[in-house]
């Protein structure tokens, strides 16, 4: 694997100052955007298939170990308030389960049959889609865990940095990202973590956007819960509502912390169930209510 090989250029990292250490790190680091570049296209395949699942009332489900997992859980998790989802619309599982990702348990990664059962608990469906995360391409608990969702009709995705590899084989979207021996030889937190995190953040917020949850560039359907995140709601709404900041922030209170019907009520001068209704009939979309507010 090429991810587990000595990169030629560090091999006298014991020897770098403390400045040619990151300087190197920094070098090497730059070169991921590149790799990430090449899978673009299935990248974007990726964000119609999540779309598609997400939209016909499907789950995604990202499925690691080690780093590779805590990059899902992540990715999974700050998805709750910055787009508005449930918890159950994208979950992170976790080799070891979530406890392994502040607490490292590397054995969990080998065992297959934990994979499959992981998933089979969720009651995996043909309306999901499982996302397998590896640097390796080969970790046994993601594979297993894709043998569940093939076995149960649901779409596949597959993210390794390792090309080829059998995780690649094995999903409907391959997205092979391969950045190179690692810096510290076989430490895939390093660039290939950092490639994950890239893909993920792509393949997530394009479907969110997708979804409707994004106007312009703007967080819509973002969950205030905390004063940064007022702040911010409140702000969205004084833009796109074309309101000021007292008004904003009444409408805000009234519709029950939603962005979305706040600004309906604020351009239109609607009560909050029939700003509701309007994005209803809209499938959530902002745009369309603000380009045509009589449907």
């Amino acid at each position: 694997m090429l991810t587990e090989t000595q990169n030629p250029q560090t091999l006298n990292l014991h020897e770098m100052s403390s400045l040619d250490i990151v300087e190197m790190m920094n070098d090497e680091d730059a070169t991921i955007s590149i790799s990430v570049k090449k899978a673009l296209p299935e990248i974007a395949k990726s964000v119609d298939l999540i779309a598609e699942c997400l939209n016909s009332g499907g789950r995604l489900f990202y499925v690691g170990a080690g780093t590779s997992g805590r990059m899902g859980v992540m990715d999974a998790v700050e998805c709750v308030p910055t787009f508005g989802t449930s918890p159950e619309m994208i979950q992170g599982i976790m080799a070891g389960g979530g406890n392994a990702t502040v607490i490292a348990k590397e054995d969990a990664e080998d065992h297959r049959d934990d994979g499959y059962e992981a998933l089979r608990e969720k009651e995996i469906t043909s309306k999901d889609v499982v996302i397998g995360i590896s640097a390796s391409g080969k970790t046994p608990f993601v594979l297993a865990a894709l043998s569940c969702g093939r076995d149960h009709k649901a779409a596949t995705i597959g993210i390794a940095c390792n090309v080829p590899s059998p995780l690649l084989d094995q999903v409907d979207v391959p997205i092979g990202i391969s950045v190179g021996p690692e810096i510290l030889t076989g430490s895939t937190r390093l660039k290939a973590g950092t490639a994950q995190k890239m893909v993920l953040n792509m393949l997530s917020t394009a479907s969110m956007v997708k979804l409707g949850k994004v106007f312009q560039n703007l967080m819509v359907d973002v969950k205030p819960k905390n004063q940064k995140l007022i702040q911010r709601a409140q702000k969205i709404i004084m833009q796109v509502g074309e309101v000021d900041l007292e008004s904003a922030s009444k409408m805000l209170l009234e519709s029950g912390n939603d962005v979305k019907i706040a600004i309906v009520m604020a351009r239109f001068g609607y009560g909050v169930e029939t700003a509701k209704q309007k994005l209803i009939n809209a499938n959530g979309f902002l745009n369309r209510v603000l380009e045509n507010p009589q449907n």
